[in-house]
């Protein structure tokens, strides 16, 4: 299934910010149908509002969990004031990845 449009911005900026090996976007605004934050960018039930990201990338090395993840929020930050309602974030260096 392809990508909606929040999903490919969320892509393009974790792509620019971070140079991830593995980028992993799950659009899980489908299990929250019904809630009142429902909607995403275009009003519509499950659309885009929640998502499931694993990051990859180098940039996290050196980088405690707390770190990693205000990294990739303040990439999204847009993102996070408007259409996403909740974003999961694993963020992993390569060798974490390697491991897990």
């Amino acid at each position: 299934m392809p990508e909606g449009p929040i999903a490919t911005i969320i892509r393009e900026k974790l792509t620019a910010g971070l140079a991830p090996v593995r980028l992993e976007i799950e659009d899980d605004s489908g299990r929250h149908a019904g809630h009142h934050h429902e909607g995403g960018v275009d009003g519509r039930a499950g659309g885009e509002s929640h998502f499931n990201v694993t990051v990859v990338s180098g940039a996290f090395e050196g980088q405690g969990r707390v770190q990693r993840q205000r990294a990739v929020n303040d990439l999204l930050r847009e993102e996070l004031a408007g259409p996403v309602h909740a974003l999961s974030i694993r963020a992993l260096t390569p060798a974490e990845a390697g491991a897990a």
